[in-house]
């Protein structure tokens, strides 16, 4: 098939377009910096490069698609620190220019990497632009097949935490404790997505992504292990406190309110709702698996 990426080649990307390749499937990644074209062009696949603030890139990119792996991150509206930044609205002008690129292009099958939470308007913090995203697409024509990845957290968050474990010797947080929840591999994301590329298309589906469901007690004690800091621990803190910590340090105020609302959704169990509703099995990459990773980045950092 000829399949079109967007995400170019991050941390499930450069995995999904290898798989792909590996296939016998004709990929196009699209990626906005140049100089990646030699990396995806080593894997085999073609190289696009404009942006997907650009709807009629899109369009044309899209052209002659079987289908096509749409993605939207925080990152690609812009900084976390930049106060101006509406992110929310950044990324629905996404989700509309993919929108108007699937009518245009003709394409019929789309694969979305939405997220857990995905199913609410509210209460998820900051996940509420993957249930934007998903909304939007819901008003392509009926004839266009859209499967809705929805992977839960990835591991690779914790790579954020690696900063405040060395200044502080502790993971800081507005929720914790014993309660198991899902984590996923980028791996595994791209494993079941190129899995559901070869699947049948049939008006609108869901498939939740996860790999392994630890505690937040247990991540600490499985990445303190990796990092030779065994005592580590998962320090709860108020909403407010955890809001007040990240606007001193100059986080967009809209990413920090996101943020801090997002894991109270998570300390509830809010969240997890509609998840344990639709339990998926889980994939292969467990929390020791990628502990090695963490333990990498912790002693380059």
């Amino acid at each position: 098939m000829n399949i079109v990426l967007t995400g170019s080649l991050g941390n499930i990307g450069k995995p999904l377009t290898k798989e792909l390749v590996e296939k016998g499937h004709s990929v196009t990644v699209i990626s906005s910096n140049p100089e990646r074209q030699k990396n995806i062009e080593a894997l085999g696949a073609k190289a696009a490069i404009g942006t997907i603030e650009d709807a009629g890139f899109l369009s044309a990119t899209f052209k002659g698609a079987d289908i096509v792996y749409l993605m939207e991150t925080l990152d690609a509206a812009g900084g976390f620190f930049d106060p101006e930044v509406d992110f929310i609205a950044a990324i629905s002008q996404i989700g509309h220019n993919y929108k108007q690129a699937v009518e245009q292009s003709g394409v019929k099958r789309v694969v979305h990497l939405s997220s857990i939470g995905a199913h609410m308007s509210k209460g998820n913090g900051i996940l509420v632009f993957h249930y934007n995203v998903e909304t939007i697409l819901k008003q392509l024509p009926d004839e266009v097949s859209i499967k809705f990845m929805r992977p839960v957290g990835f591991y690779t968050n914790t790579f954020s935490l690696i900063r405040n474990i060395k200044a502080q010797g502790t993971i800081i947080s507005n929720y914790g404790g014993d309660k198991k929840e899902p984590w996923v591999s980028p791996l595994d994301i791209a494993e079941v997505v190129a899995e559901e590329m070869e699947k049948p298309f049939a008006g609108r589906t869901i498939r939740y992504i996860a790999s392994d469901e630890v505690s937040p007690n247990e991540v600490a004690a499985t990445l303190g292990e990796a990092i030779g800091m065994p005592g580590l621990k998962w320090e709860v803190i108020p909403d407010a406190k955890q809001l007040e910590r990240w606007l001193a340090a100059g986080m967009n105020a809209q990413v920090a309110n996101g943020f801090v609302e997002m894991q109270a959704s998570q300390g509830s169990g809010v969240l997890y709702e509609d998840y344990y509703r639709h339990q998926p099995v889980l994939g292969k990459v467990k929390l020791k698996d990628f502990a090695k990773d963490f333990a990498a980045a912790f002693n380059k950092a």
